[in-house]
């Protein structure tokens, strides 16, 4: 079974995607190889940042390597917060204080359409590609539901009346950016891998 490293200490997301691969690809984490480095995230684009942290494991480490990076973008803030989702009120990556800053943010505003996009890098036998996901929603007024992370509280996602932390990991694993993005690099490597194997 072809192994990757995911270049996350997020236990969320290892578990989103593990949940989305099942038992296709042996998804290790940055912990498991041993890397405990605070690998940099300095690009003004989901893309960039998330290239620059699989980069920085196969340089590192020597291993091929996933990278994501997800972006909460809101219609009435100009996309924004978008790459600095995690650290936009801060760099403690505090969920309840971005969340807090946004809704702050969209006071008085009627326009609450946003958009969730991840953007997954993989660095595979030298090839970098990327896979992409998105899901469209919008933006309540106030937290409700227990499970997901983030900005999962107050975003419900288009077809729905619930957030994604009502919503629970199992439907949320079928319909959202990161898994719509897991997916794709999924189909393309379980390819990529037959062809090697000589299938």
């Amino acid at each position: 079974m072809k192994t990757i490293v995911f270049a996350t200490n997020n236990a969320h997301k290892l578990e989103e995607v593990r949940a989305v691969i099942s038992d296709k690809i042996n998804i290790v984490s940055l912990s498991d190889i041993g890397c405990h480095d605070e690998i940099p995230e300095t690009s003004d684009t989901l893309e960039g940042n998330a290239l620059q942290k699989a980069c920085y494991v196969k340089e590192h480490f020597g291993y091929d390597c996933i990278a994501d990076d997800t972006g909460l973008e809101v219609e009435a803030l100009n996309g924004e917060p978008g790459v600095h989702s995690a650290r936009y009120a801060g760099d403690g990556h505090d969920s309840e204080a971005n969340m807090e800053k946004l809704l702050h943010a969209l006071a008085g505003i009627q326009n609450r359409k946003a958009r969730f996009r991840t953007v997954i890098a993989l660095i595979i036998n030298g090839q970098e590609l990327f896979f992409e996901g998105v899901v469209n929603g919008h933006i309540i007024g106030d937290k409700r539901g227990e499970t997901g992370f983030g900005y999962d509280p107050i975003f419900i996602p288009e077809g729905f009346d619930k957030t994604f932390a009502e919503l629970g990991m199992e439907i949320k694993n079928k319909v959202s950016h990161r898994a719509t993005a897991t997916r794709r690099f999924a189909d393309w490597l379980i390819q990529y891998t037959d062809k090697q194997a000589g299938f």
